[in-house]
């Protein structure tokens, strides 16, 4: 029989400061999972959503006191989406992965996985860091950049980030910063320096704010998209972001991309800072997406053995999570 053999809370340093305009982080600590039958273990990972009120304590504490079926689909039903039912649900397909001795994708019906070509986040900070972040980001063979905003300012942060990387693709994270701007007017003057996207413009349940913005450039929901429920109401947005922690697992996530694509939403797949044991899952919800941003294991201090890796510019898997091994 499946039990729940551990929750954790463990912490993790960031590389230098995480920045944006809801705050900066130099720590991220994370849930880790555990689940065990007959010998084998699962683990899975979850960092909590801190903007709704998660803690990594809240959520290692919620893992301890469930005592409902430990079944992927059951929990959709019995557990509440966020990080610790991300934690657990990993957890499960890694378990029953080592259990079959087949790997995660095949267990869910996927291609091999491919090596995928990951945004490297410019944290939010004055032009000129920016831009030198850029630059230094574009050195290590990032080719898509995505650069946190504030609302104020912006049009000078990536007309510098433009100038530290000329070649690379751009997109914008606002964390709900442009909520009192003109939107459209906004996304032209950044479509100008060439930015492909702009996330979450809007606060999180003022997403009729965009009703008849005609913006040159995708938005796309964040905040705004955590399940397949959130749908119906994203109509004004041309793309979600799609992230574990957020969706409450890969189960999830998995059935939210499928749907979002055929509602004839673009997916772009994200991730909270987390390490490489957190962000695997994603990278299979990401095969096929329109934008990738998995960097949360590369902008830590450092990460887990077998994690992620960064060749030629592109994210490759790792060994630690779903292997069948």
């Amino acid at each position: 029989m499946i039990r729940i053999a551990s929750a954790t809370v463990e912490r993790w340093p960031v590389a230098g400061a995480f920045i944006i305009s809801r705050g900066a982080k130099t720590v991220v600590d994370v849930v880790v999972c555990t689940v065990e039958e007959d010998g084998l273990v699962g683990r899975g990972e979850g960092t909590a959503i801190y903007y709704e009120g998660e803690s990594a304590e809240n959520c290692a504490a919620a893992l301890r006191a469930y005592d409902g079926p430990l079944d992927r689909h059951v929990l959709l039903e019995t557990m509440s989406r966020g990080a610790a039912r991300n934690a657990l649900d990993c957890a499960l397909w890694d378990l029953e992965a080592k259990r079959t001795a087949t790997p995660v994708w095949k267990l869910a019906g996927l291609a091999p996985p491919a090596p995928l070509v990951t945004a490297f986040t410019i944290s939010l900070n004055d032009p000129d860091r920016m831009e030198a972040d850029a630059r230094a980001a574009a050195a290590r063979g990032f080719s898509l950049l995505k650069c946190k905003l504030t609302g104020e300012g912006d049009r000078a942060r990536i007309a510098a980030v433009r100038s530290g990387a000329p070649s690379a693709r751009l997109i914008v994270d606002a964390n709900e910063s442009w909520h009192r701007l003109d939107i459209a007017v906004e996304a032209r003057a950044l479509a100008e320096l060439g930015v492909e996207l702009v996330e979450q413009p809007v606060l999180h349940g003022q997403e009729s704010r965009l009703s008849g913005v005609h913006a040159p450039l995708p938005l796309c929901a964040d905040e705004s998209c955590h399940t397949r429920a959130d749908l119906d109401r994203l109509g004004d947005f041309d793309a979600v972001n799609i992230k574990l922690d957020k969706a409450g697992g890969l189960t999830e996530a998995l059935a939210l991309a499928t749907e979002a694509r055929a509602r004839g939403f673009r997916i772009m797949v994200g991730c909270m800072l987390g390490t490489s044991l957190g962000i695997a899952p994603a990278t299979l919800v990401a095969q096929g997406a329109d934008w990738v941003d998995l960097d949360g294991a590369l902008l830590l201090a450092e990460d887990r053995e077998g994690g992620l890796a960064v060749k030629d510019g592109l994210l490759h898997p790792g060994t630690l999570w779903g292997t069948g091994q």
